[in-house]
């Protein structure tokens, strides 16, 4: 029977199986080849918090979700329209969101009485026709072909059904037209020390391969073309890692030391395993014993001349307050990065939300107000780690920069910068110009930054007192008078404001008025910029605005928002950025708020938007 071959504009697939069959590598080894072969692409990795979850359990299922496209993409995609089912249990979870019409590949083998019955079935779905009203169901015995691919190797039973997820994925590979040698390059890499694991893995994406060329139950295979992409040099990236990659720029074009000192935290962690594997780059890496232990040192990091970086989640957050208190009073040059989780408490530590941002805004005892900065895409995240550092620096400040689980595992393609295009990073230390009268002066200030001086330890004649009790203005000595507290609370709230200044006029991707403008923050823009994009094709006079600094807010937000009709927020929380913005702008916004721990869909924007606008 020959098989046709169709050209797609894009797919939406998702790999879905127990915690321990692999379905992280698996997808992570689909999305790097997608990326060789030319494609737009986003992903979303969604795993459980255990780390080995009960076996079959419903609450141990582990995904991994790509789009790829000939076209530019913004989001991971709101609904499978191919879903890889290792087990009953992922075929249960993730059966409700595939496109009506799609394609299920089931792991034949698995769907036994046991398995069954933990995923809460009363019959087996792959043998009672239920499904094939709706989707195009391939059933496989993906546990018996492997066992046949090395059945003369001698290998344990175990070993070999773990390499189940490469049969699958070079089915995958044969269905979409990606090539399998990179993988098979990649895999002698991972298990150099292990050649029998590399011979097995290899046999079984081999097995998947052949089986979608040899067998009769697939008619159809996929192609979608190289996307147009700016012309430059392009990498697979993740959000951890491209902010990791920002840090490390920022040092460079600084010429500052860069400390990070933190506690490991779920989405966080990747960051110090990072930057610890970069001493080369001359990065100091301290992992603490806690949180307030890791934001000591970063203060002290600063206060000697470095560039001072932490990073955690909301937990952490909240134990670090008490110490950014000091470092705001002390202005000091550090980066607080927040990933951020699930919560309230330990929440859930392996899903995204932006529910964190009235906590970095106003967490705070006193008045200490810090500037905020947040990512919006994988790559993003690079961009967003220089300038929070930029600033830093500039105006002598601590700065939040916020992301979130979706952007810290996620990733997309990247045209990687080069460094002579960032922004100049200038750095200026204190010197003898500072002092009146032989009195070294710690809160002079520059007369647009309103920067107080940076002054190294231990340098002659620049010795000031530094801690958490209120400054005089210009010494910095211990001051309880009321007349200059109220003068430093003032001044330190309008070097937040004055950072502003630096923002270039906001983008609006659609027209400067009209019946809705949806504005975004932080890993929701693409979900906003694909529902625009489909409203204003729908004829809709939409318009979309997304804000990368969350405070202070830029100059010309608030004559944006006063020429539409309608403004609405979709936030991954209860309703945050929109407080503010009432606020701020006395206009009567419109939420859309979900903290189901998984990114906003397009789909959901755009019914919203239609509602409010009839």
């Amino acid at each position: 029977m020959s098989v046709s071959t169709q050209k797609v504009d894009e797919v939406v697939i998702r790999f879905a199986g127990d915690s321990g069959d692999g379905m992280q590598l698996t997808g992570g080894r689909f999305t790097e080849t997608t990326a060789i072969v030319g494609n737009d692409l986003s992903t979303l990795p969604d795993f459980p918090a255990e780390i080995r979850a009960p076996a079959g359990s419903l609450a141990g299922v582990s995904a991994f979700q790509i789009k790829f496209s000939s076209k530019d993409i913004h989001t991971p995609g709101d609904k499978p329209d191919v879903l890889v089912a290792m087990n009953p249990a992922a075929l249960k979870v993730h059966q409700k969101e595939i496109t009506p019409g799609g394609i299920i590949i089931c792991n034949a083998n698995a769907f036994t009485p046991k398995n069954l019955k933990l995923a809460g079935y009363d019959t087996n779905p792959l043998e009672d026709r239920t499904l094939d009203d709706h989707f195009t169901l391939y059933s496989i015995e993906m546990g018996k072909m492997v066992t046949l691919a090395c059945e003369d190797m001698e290998l344990p039973p175990k070993t070999v059904e773990r390499t189940k997820n490469f049969f699958a994925l070079g089915l995958l590979f044969w269905i979409y037209d990606r090539p399998i040698q990179s993988t098979k390059d990649w895999l002698a890499v991972k298990f150099a020390k292990r050649p029998e694991l590399v011979e097995a893995n290899i046999r079984a994406m081999d097995a998947g391969y052949n089986f979608g060329e040899t067998t009769e139950i697939f008619t159809t295979r996929y192609t979608v073309d190289k996307a147009n992409l700016p012309a430059g040099t392009y990498r697979n990236v993740v959000g951890n890692y491209a902010l990791s990659l920002g840090l490390a720029a920022a040092a460079e074009k600084s010429g500052l030391g860069l400390f990070y000192g933190g506690y490991p935290i779920t989405p966080a962690s990747d960051i110090l395993h990072t930057l610890a594997a970069w001493k080369h780059l001359g990065i100091k890496t301290f992992q603490a014993e806690d949180e307030i232990a890791g934001i000591g040192s970063v203060i002290g990091a600063a206060f000697a001349g470095n560039l001072g970086i932490t990073a955690t989640s909301g937990p952490g957050i909240a134990l670090k307050s008490e110490a950014l208190g000091l470092a705001i009073i002390a202005e000091l040059p550090l980066v607080v990065i927040n990933v951020q989780r699930g919560g309230p408490s330990t929440g859930l530590p392996t899903k995204t939300e932006q529910s964190d941002l009235l906590q970095v805004m106003y967490g705070r005892n006193g008045e200490a107000p810090m500037p905020v900065i947040a990512s919006a895409t994988p790559g993003d995240c690079f961009f967003v780690a220089y300038e929070a550092c930029r600033i830093a620096v500039k105006y002598m400040t601590p700065v939040m920069l916020l992301s979130d689980g979706y952007l810290a595992n996620g990733s997309e393609p990247w045209q990687v910068p080069q460094l002579d295009d960032l922004k100049d990073f200038d750095v200026a230390f204190a010197d003898k110009s500072n002092l009146i009268d032989g009195q070294y002066m710690a809160y002079t200030r520059d007369k647009k930054t309103l920067a107080r001086p940076w002054a190294i330890p231990g340098t002659e004649g620049l010795e000031h007192r530094i801690g958490g009790i209120e400054k005089e203005d210009l010494t910095g000595n211990v001051s309880y008078d009321p007349d200059n507290h109220h003068y430093m609370v003032e001044t330190r709230a309008k070097k937040i404001e004055a950072i502003a200044n630096e923002f270039d006029p906001l983008e609006i991707f659609g027209n400067t008025s009209g019946d809705l403008l949806i504005l975004s923050w932080g890993g929701t823009k693409g979900s906003c910029r694909s529902a625009v994009e489909n409203l204003l094709a729908d004829g809709k006079k939409v318009s979309h605005v997304h804000l990368r600094w969350v405070n202070p807010f830029p100059n010309d937000l608030g004559e944006i928002l006063i020429k539409f009709k309608n403004v609405l927020i979709p936030e991954i929380n209860y309703g945050q950025l929109i407080k503010m913005i009432r606020s701020e702008f006395l206009i009567d916004a419109k939420g859309l708020n979900q903290v189901r721990g998984k990114p906003i869909s397009s789909s959901d924007i755009q019914k919203t938007a239609k509602d409010l606008i009839g």
